[in-house]
C-alpha cells in the first residue's frame, strides 16, 4: 500500500472537539509535526475532517 505524510499547518485552537480528537487520533500533537501512515479508507475520512488544518503528500 502507499503511504501518506500529514503535516499540521494551522492551529486547532477554536476548533470543534471532533476536529481536535481527529488530530490526536492521527498522531499529531503539535504544529508543524509530520506523521506518516498507510492509506486506508478510514484514514482518508479522518484527513477529510481536518483538511483545512493539515497538508498531505505522498510518501
Amino acid at each position: 500500500m502507499s503511504k501518506i505524510k500529514i503535516t499540521q499547518v494551522r492551529s486547532a485552537i477554536n476548533r470543534s472537539t471532533k476536529q481536535k480528537r481527529t488530530l490526536v487520533a492521527l498522531g499529531i500533537r503539535k504544529m508543524n509535526q509530520t506523521v506518516e501512515h498507510e492509506v486506508t479508507p478510514q484514514l482518508e475520512g479522518m484527513v477529510r475532517v481536518v483538511k483545512h488544518l493539515v497538508t498531505t503528500e505522498e510518501a
